[in-house]
């Protein structure tokens, strides 16, 4: 048995702030990130011209503070989105602001952009890049920006987040979609967005990483279709589906439920699959889509694909279930392809939606 799955039972002990914090610690350290298993070749799939073992990847919110990248990388992962990243440290709401609704296989976080600054993030990611130049090492690493909570000027803060982190990040994603901080969401608006986008278009260097936008599952469907002609007219080289949800579902059991904060996990994804497949449908599949929001399983991941995702994120799953998810989901996600008779991740994107 792995020491991860070793520590596993006594993670859970902890609140769930003081256990995130001691994983992202072990993993920095090197403890319990040695791979299990080859991946299937079937589950290999390309974007943006690069190639990934497995298009399964970590949420942002799981290393916020871009410490451990290399060691999820050699889990299996095939790919890692660290953040989001402020310009400014700044700590976050006060705690407790994480919260397990054991019930219901779901989280509600107020973690509100706790962030130790793009410098500090940049100096990691700087010394992740030198180290793994040559090696080849598979796998993408993106970095998702948020702007501070004090902030006059919310376009300036993410410009200054992009120029400090491009070079370092494989993809950018602007999250303008987290229900922590105050006023954030109202950047979804048209007009909100065609201005940060052509700012952040003005001010990256070409050539610049793809740069990607995080949304909300609780839009309008005319912010869908406000969103989806952005993307199109703004050559948008992907969209996140979704953030956290502040809806409470009706079916939450928890006493926890209502906690302020960010509802992800289980009852986050049947909302986040279906915002994701009329995304697809308003983009006629020619943006890329990153599915996320309530996977746990191979099954789940499988109908992200088919809903429109070209890769799949996941964070809340791992709380619950520990290390021994990722090789379970990677070896349902081949059988769901094989089952079906498709070569790959690529040809079930959006199969649902055409």
């Amino acid at each position: 048995m792995r020491l991860s799955q070793l520590a596993f039972p006594l993670l859970r002990r902890l609140d769930p702030e003081s256990a995130h914090r001691l994983t992202i610690r072990a993993l920095a350290l090197g403890l319990g990130s040695g791979r299990l298993e080859a991946d299937d070749p079937l589950l290999a799939t390309e974007l943006w011209g690069r190639r990934l073992a497995n298009p399964l990847g970590v949420a942002a919110g799981f290393d916020k503070h871009a410490e451990a990248m290399a060691a999820l990388l050699t889990l299996g992962f095939g790919f890692v989105e660290v953040g989001s990243v402020t310009p400014r440290p700044q700590p976050g709401n006060p705690r407790p602001r994480v919260f397990r609704l054991q019930e219901d296989q779901a989280v509600i976080n107020r973690y509100g952009f706790n962030s130790q600054g793009m410098e500090a993030a940049a100096r990691r990611l700087a010394r992740y890049r030198a180290r793994e130049a040559g090696r080849g090492t598979a796998g993408l690493v993106g970095v998702n920006l948020g702007k501070n909570k004090d902030s006059a000027d919310a376009v300036a803060d993410y410009v200054l987040g992009a120029r400090c982190l491009a070079a370092h990040a494989d993809y950018l994603v602007i999250n303008v979609s987290s229900p922590n901080t105050p006023g954030l969401r109202a950047l979804q608006g048209r007009q909100e967005l065609e201005e940060l986008l052509t700012a952040l278009r003005d001010a990256l260097r070409q050539p610049a990483p793809p740069l990607l936008l995080k949304i909300a599952p609780d839009l309008a469907q005319a912010d869908l279709e406000d969103i989806a002609r952005i993307a199109l007219e703004s050559s948008l080289e992907g969209i996140i589906v979704s953030n956290t949800t502040i809806q409470r579902p009706d079916s939450l059991r928890s006493p926890l439920r209502t906690e302020a904060g960010g509802l992800s996990g289980r009852p986050l994804f049947e909302l986040s699959t279906a915002v994701l497949k009329s995304l697809y449908v308003l983009t006629e599949g020619k943006v890329p889509l990153l599915g996320v929001g309530g996977v746990a399983s191979g099954e789940d991941a499988y109908r992200k694909l088919r809903a429109g995702a070209s890769l799949v994120q996941l964070y809340s799953a791992l709380t619950f279930q520990g290390p021994g998810l990722l090789p379970r989901l990677k070896r349902e996600l081949a059988d769901c392809l094989r089952r079906d008779g498709l070569s790959g991740p690529a040809e079930a994107t959006g199969l649902d939606a055409r």
